[in-house]
């Protein structure tokens, strides 16, 4: 079986052909040239995901073309990943295929790390794991100086922490997010640094307050505070919502106020089509909204809430799909008009790419 390497391609030139597919999804709506922030064209992945292929008695790390689950690419290092991973996974594998009792129906091997250099790495069996695994992975967890979590058929075991702690760099102030494993964090931590920079920067003479939908752990929420006289947040995922009541703790942020609802939800709210229990203390007559600030997934924004945005005077836009992106802006066009916007290159040779919007109400 071959091990196949990542190919490096043309950095500039991979990246400028995802500015084209940008500008060409929104060539109908006017909107002034990209500011365009570039990645690392290696080690700027802060986590990572393998399969663990076996045969016999050794493992190996594995990817798999979609739809192609049978043939395995092996996997020796990984050149997107952060140097901490790729430092950690030989050291890993040799463990593992040293031990029949961590070897033995592992089938993936995931990587959590943060620029402040801790990790965690979560192991996922087909086995129900005992006090002989719970034992040899002790064991790794001070040889390898990181957090382990073991998971199979409704058992998660913790041995160390089931976070890490990052430190993000936003002009000049520090910031500290735990990230939890299994939620949603950033993944590229430089380019998250360049996307705080630039909410910050795009919003520093606006004022009043600011409603936030989608807000995960308070990624951008802690350091667009500052700019605003209040904050209200919302998230659906308890965990996020902890880790961002946690985050504005750590950071001693104080007018940040977080719900715990959908944005479909919230856009109810405000259109008071229903009370909702989740706001029995929140009195939204009491917030002088003049922002708000979405990073949708994928899907975009729904109608309703595409609605309620067009209210505000200045919307935020964060997207990680320019196509629902460029649906979304189509849909505020008669209303607002897009006066920054920017280009972030989350994942180098793939063909996503992150892009954030500033729209004023005309």
């Amino acid at each position: 079986m071959t091990i196949v390497p990542f190919s490096d391609e043309s950095y500039p030139a991979q990246l400028d052909e995802k500015l084209n597919k940008v500008r060409r999804l929104l060539s109908d709506t006017d909107i002034p040239e990209p500011e365009v922030y570039e990645s690392p064209a290696s080690g700027y992945r802060m986590r990572a995901e393998f399969k663990v292929w076996q045969e016999g008695s050794t493992a190996f790390y594995a990817m798999y073309k979609k739809g192609e689950y049978k043939t395995p690419y092996l996997i020796e290092e990984f050149t997107p990943g952060y140097h901490r991973i790729n430092e950690l996974m030989p050291r890993l594998l040799a463990e593992i295929n040293q031990s029949e009792t961590l070897r033995k129906r592992l089938f993936q091997a995931e990587f959590l790390t943060t620029l402040a250099g801790e990790t965690v790495i979560t192991l996922i069996y087909h086995k129900k794991l005992d006090d002989a695994w719970h034992a040899e992975a002790e064991a790794l967890t001070s040889l390898l100086s990181v957090s382990i979590i073991g998971r199979s058929r409704k058992q998660k075991v913790i041995i160390g922490r089931d976070y890490v702690i990052e430190k993000l760099s936003v002009l000049g102030r520090e910031y500290t997010y735990q990230q939890i494993e299994s939620s949603f964090t950033q993944p590229n931590a430089v380019i998250c640094q360049k996307m705080l920079t630039w909410a910050v920067e795009k919003s520093l003479d606006i004022g009043g307050d600011l409603l936030e939908l989608y807000c995960g752990n308070g990624n951008f929420t802690l350091p667009l505070a500052q700019n605003f006289d209040k904050v209200l947040a919302t998230e659906i995922s308890k965990v996020s919502v902890n880790s961002a009541l946690y985050n504005m703790r750590e950071n001693n942020v104080e007018n940040i106020n977080v719900v715990r609802m959908s944005s479909e939800d919230f856009s109810q709210a405000l259109d008071n089509v229903r009370p909702f229990r989740r706001l029995k203390d929140i009195a939204l007559e009491d917030y002088n909204f003049t922002t708000i600030f979405v990073d949708p997934p994928r899907a975009g924004l729904d109608e309703h809430t595409t609605e309620v945005a067009k209210r505000f005077q200045n919307i935020m836009y964060i997207s990680c799909n320019p196509e629902t992106m460029a649906r979304d802006i189509q849909a505020m066009s008669a209303s607002h008009k897009v006066v920054e916007f920017a280009v972030f290159d989350q994942f180098p040779f793939t063909d996503h790419i992150e892009c954030g919007a500033v729209l004023m109400k005309r």
